[in-house]
């Protein structure tokens, strides 16, 4: 591949790394090579309606086996590395040794493979998470800052931060750029998963009452205050802290807004009626739900200082842009209401 840029993702497939792939692409990657156990599209469809831009190359590979991922890595060559593989927080608690042997031991094999194959690697840019701090109630000031103790409440965050830790010392040992990205609950299309896709399911009941001329409730399963991210906005920030211009190590907190629960259901009420969608509208916070006791008010003034102009979409232009496309989907008899 020569001196041809060249992207590598794991999880690419995914929610986040669908969109991710689709802001490399617009940020210029020659080539993007996208990692999965299955090597399908995937949630990419959602991006790239028609057919794959030519620049992306699909390849199977599962993060949790070491000789999966030399492979993956000496025959990708890669420039740049984004590590998004990982098993989300009920998988992890499901099944704790494959959790650890994909969260944890992914990591490490990635490492370990990017030291041995990729001789032009320029960055590595790892997909943490604010799990790595403790519940919020820990924090008396206004914002959680990066320089905040970290205490993990579940397995999921520890993982996440035995994985920063892993970035780190790698880049102390090896030299190469790296950068974890602390983020939080995101939103939009391609969120299916995870308790905290709530507000996405939200927005998915609403399209789907609308084109089936009928009223789907949707209760959430906790009130509080979220830290929330769109998911285009996660994208632009993974593929931004790739390619842009950046030396050293640092654990970023991704840019977000933070606001009840409640707020944002009652936003998604007003958009939808903007749009025509009231009739649909049947959404609230169960009676007997918990409030979230999770970390919010992520700080974001050190990823802005070190990558000015990350996107942060307010968060009615985010609803608007869901809410349009579930409801081309519904029409289209593409939407689907699963199970969490």
């Amino acid at each position: 591949m020569s001196a041809m840029r060249c992207v590598l993702i794991t999880g690419g497939t995914g929610c986040i790394g669908a969109a991710t792939v689709h802001a490399l692409l617009q940020l210029g990657a020659e080539r993007v090579v996208v990692a999965s156990r299955s090597a399908s599209v995937g949630l990419l469809r959602l991006w790239f309606r028609e057919t794959l831009d030519p620049r992306i190359g699909l390849v199977r590979g599962d993060v949790g086996d070491a000789r999966d991922v030399e492979r993956l890595v000496r025959d990708a060559d890669p420039t740049h590395v984004i590590h998004l593989g990982a098993l989300q927080t009920p998988d992890c608690e499901s099944d704790h040794a494959r959790g650890m042997a994909v969260n944890v031991g992914g990591t490490l094999h990635l490492l370990d493979a990017c030291v041995a194959h990729a001789k032009r690697l320029a960055r590595f840019v790892f997909a943490s998470s604010a799990a790595v701090y403790g519940l919020r109630a820990r924090y008396p000031g206004p914002v959680v800052r990066e320089s905040d103790p970290l205490a993990p409440v579940n397995l999921y965050g520890t993982w996440k931060l035995a994985s920063e830790e892993l970035v780190r010392l790698s880049h102390e040992r090896h030299g190469v750029d790296a950068i974890s990205l602390r983020l939080n609950t995101t939103y939009g299309k391609g969120r299916d998963r995870g308790k905290t896709a709530g507000v996405t399911r939200a927005m998915k009941a609403i399209a789907l009452g609308s084109a089936r001329g009928a009223v789907i409730p949707h209760r959430m399963a906790y009130g509080g205050r979220e830290n929330y991210h769109y998911v285009e906005d996660v994208g632009a920030a993974f593929a931004r802290a790739a390619l842009m211009p950046f030396t050293g190590h640092a654990a970023f907190n991704l840019r977000g807004t933070t606001i009840p629960v409640a707020d944002f259901l009652a936003r998604i009420a007003d958009v939808a009626g903007s749009l025509g969608l009231t009739r649909s509208v049947d959404l609230g916070i169960a009676p007997d739900a918990p409030v979230n006791p999770f970390v919010c008010d992520l700080d974001e003034a050190r990823i802005v200082e070190a990558f000015p102009g990350m996107p942060r979409t307010p968060i009615d232009d985010g609803i608007r842009a869901t809410l349009e496309t579930f409801v081309a989907m519904a029409k289209a008899g593409e939407l689907r209401l699963d199970p969490v």
